[in-house]
């Protein structure tokens, strides 16, 4: 199992849209968008687990720097 952060993500990024994202490199175990616990807004970033490494460093290869919903993942 490999935890991939994402940062810089728009506010408006959904847990489908990047398990979407992902899933074009491999199976997706779980995506977590970190959001404040005050307010329940997205805080920008998110985390990705994946089942395989090698699949995890062809989709951080592949989507770093790739813009999602107007915003440059990193």
């Amino acid at each position: 199992m490999t935890n991939i952060f994402v940062g810089n993500l728009s506010f408006s990024t959904t847990q489908d849209d990047l398990h979407a994202a992902f899933a074009a490199f491999g199976s997706v175990e779980r995506v977590n968008i970190v959001t404040d616990r005050d307010t329940g807004q997205a805080r920008g970033f998110a985390f990705v687990e994946m089942t395989d490494r090698g699949e995890a460093e062809k989709a951080i290869n592949g989507l770093n720097g790739k813009d999602l919903h107007g915003a440059t993942s990193t």
